[in-house]
């Protein structure tokens, strides 16, 4: 726990619009619609971190069925919020969640945090020659949804 933040897993505490704020300036998500996005966050667990006041200032979803298999996404934490641990607390929190215990398989993409990753257990794919991907890299720019 960090003193003045809250953990919440609840779909109705989330801000879709601060979210959507950060995600469609991403990287790996840049132009995503706000309909997508909260058609993404509707399907998956969502997490996020939270002043005491009620704003929100991190999130993260787990693409997961719950039984056997979850994709970590959309991980952030707020620029000013940074550098108090909420990430790392975040991803303890994530990954003590009930409903992602006993999987067989997590997996997640990053370009610039395998420091912070591997700290839970994420190392490179053992096989990758195993994987394999359909990647549509510019499909936000033609707004399907």
């Amino acid at each position: 726990m960090i003193d003045g933040y809250t953990i919440s897993s609840s779909p109705e505490a989330m801000d879709l619009s601060l979210i959507h704020s950060y995600i469609s300036r991403s990287y790996w998500a840049k132009g995503i619609g706000q309909e997508t996005l909260a058609v993404a966050i509707a399907n998956s667990l969502s997490f996020g971190v939270f002043l005491h006041s009620g704003e929100q200032v991190g999130f993260a979803r787990m693409i997961t069925d719950r039984a056997t298999f979850a994709y970590m996404a959309d991980v952030f934490i707020l620029e000013e919020h940074r550098g108090k641990g909420l990430s790392k607390w975040l991803l303890q929190v994530i990954m003590a969640h009930p409903q992602l215990q006993g999987l067989r398989r997590l997996l997640l993409a990053t370009r610039d945090a395998h420091g912070l990753y591997v700290q839970f257990g994420f190392k490179a794919l053992a096989k990758p020659e195993t994987f394999m991907e359909v990647l549509h890299s510019d499909i936000y720019s033609k707004n399907l949804l």
